[in-house]
């Protein structure tokens, strides 16, 4: 293991014990500026739902304006504070208002994680005539016609902001190629002249490196000196503590080998960061983290073998949900997650968990001992912008669980293809520590769970299920029920006390926050 193998992740900072990270955003969030100072009020909040790190949604400028969810990059020096793009601040709200969200979440031992999207540029402030190859766009490693003449938005002046921060302006030769011709409102992909695709990417389309939009050449002299300087400037103006780094894929891996380390020496900044590398084989994660291995990644398959449970009506083999996901692999550099603003309905990648397995699916990522976990926004406090995700009602008391009895060693039985579970013994750090979980996608059954012999005799209660309190056995095992595709979470009868003062505080939490989100409005 290298020296580089030992940063931790950023929800997993080393002083912190079961840490949990929040993506602290949905997509379809009101577009009313107000985001930043309702994670502001309520930071000391979050920290009461063992919330250790909360990630941030893009910051910057986007070509949407205030509609722009941030991953339509335009200005990554404008945070809400210069004229741009009809507005002066984002969809989240001003500068003022992010650094102050910021520091609030500090204030509350919380810390944050920026998102970080360097791949590519939208919404150029005026065109250029620039030669072009057309490229097959299912295949991009063969063009598709002779190099010509296409009118493309790739120069980046920012006028509102006049140069402050930085006086660096973006052309065409900054980027390999874009997706639109201005001149014949064509769009395809388009290779510029002189330029090649970046290597060491995802080899979907024959070589994945376009995404979208004017495609950011970041191995190109000037433009990676201006993001090693943008990335020093945005450090030290935000004092952000960690990197969550956007489409991984289509950036060359030796591009973050290089720039990650040197923001890290350059800042004196520890910068753990997480990336999101959206393939369901485990084998290009693994070989990703090769190529740049002092960073965590997203166990996007593990996000899929959830998916597949919830929807295959019983017929996912779950002694084998681990199987192929990078928990097991690496748990140490493994976020997991049950969905994200990409994953929900109606997004590019959406994967969503169904309504009835999503109690299951965050049991599974939250009280077991491998992998830091990522709570989604829409998840804990449902998305009523839309109606397409319901809040999980269960997951304030299973975050409970994981900060208060998700302790000591770990028992699993995976060893029945409809019915499987685990059990942690606890540990004398946390007094009442210790749960057991039995989860069944079809039938209804008892499974025997081994909980530790230091609990034997003890009476332990049914937290989430409905089931009735069983009696531990001497050699530290108990017959646990489950319903036909519902959860169980037992815990010791010793543990009551804390579940119930956390669970009716949690739930008053869940109804302040929505009540400060309405007073954001309102105040708006």
């Amino acid at each position: 293991m290298t020296e580089n193998h030992a940063q931790p992740s950023p929800a997993n900072p080393d002083d912190v014990v079961n840490p949990l990270l929040l993506q602290a955003f949905a997509w379809d969030l009101p577009a009313d500026s107000t985001h930043w100072r309702l994670l502001a009020d309520n930071a000391a909040l979050l920290a009461d739902c063992g919330v250790s790190s909360v990630w941030l949604p893009p910051a910057y400028k986007g070509q949407a304006g205030v509609e722009d969810v941030g991953y339509g990059v335009y200005d990554t020096y404008d945070l809400g504070e210069f004229d741009q793009k009809g507005t002066v601040p984002t969809k989240y709200g001003t500068k003022e208002d992010y650094l102050a969200a910021i520091e609030a979440l500090h204030a509350a031992g919380i810390s944050v994680v920026a998102d970080i999207v360097l791949n590519h540029r939208m919404g150029g402030d005026a065109t250029e005539v620039v030669r072009a190859t057309p490229a097959d766009p299912h295949d991009r490693t063969r063009t598709i016609g002779e190099t010509e003449e296409i009118t493309a938005w790739t120069r980046y002046t920012f006028p509102g902001r006049a140069g402050a921060y930085s006086d660096f302006t973006w052309d065409w030769t900054c980027f390999h190629g874009t997706d639109w011709d201005e001149a014949r409102h064509q769009q395809g992909v388009w290779l510029f002249e002189g330029k090649q695709w970046n290597e060491n990417v995802n080899d979907e389309f024959g070589n994945y490196d376009y995404l979208m939009g004017s495609d950011v050449h970041v191995i190109d002299p000037a433009v990676s000196a201006e993001m090693d300087r943008w990335g020093r400037w945005y450090v030290e103006t935000t004092g952000v503590d960690g990197l969550r780094l956007d489409a991984l894929k289509h950036v060359g891996a030796d591009f973050f080998a290089r720039w990650l380390p040197e923001l890290r020496r350059a800042t004196g900044r520890a910068l753990p960061a997480v990336g999101e590398y959206w393939s369901h084989d485990v084998a290009e994660l693994e070989g990703y983290l090769e190529a740049v291995p002092f960073m965590s990644l997203f166990d996007v398959p593990l996000h899929f073998h959830l998916h597949a449970a919830s929807t295959s009506n019983g017929d996912v083999d779950l002694t084998r949900l681990f199987e192929g996901t990078l928990v097991a692999a690496d748990p140490a550099r493994a976020v997991t997650f049950v969905e994200n603003h990409d994953t929900q309905p109606g997004q590019s990648l959406a994967s969503t968990i169904e309504s009835w397995f999503k109690p299951s699916a965050y049991a599974l990522i939250l009280l077991r001992e491998a992998g830091t976990p990522c709570v989604f926004w829409g998840d804990l406090f449902g998305t009523p912008e839309t109606g397409d995700l319901p809040a999980v009602t269960e997951l304030p008391l299973l975050m409970t669980m994981r900060r208060a009895l998700a302790h000591g060693p770990q028992h699993d039985a995976l060893d029945d293809p409809d019915v499987v579970g685990f059990a942690r013994e606890g540990d004398e750090a946390h007094p009442g520590s210790g749960l057991a979980v039995v989860l069944s996608d079809r039938r209804a059954a008892t499974k025997r769970l081994h909980v530790g012999a230091r609990h034997a005799g003890e009476q332990w209660i049914c937290v989430l299920g409905g089931h009735e309190s069983v009696t531990v056995a001497e050699d530290g095992n108990v017959e646990l029920p489950v319903s036909d595709g519902g959860l169980s979470v037992y815990a010791p009868e010793a543990a009551r006390p804390i579940l119930d003062s956390a669970e009716q505080h949690l739930l008053r939490q869940r109804c302040a926050l929505t009540t400060s989100r309405e007073a954001q409005r309102r105040r708006h």
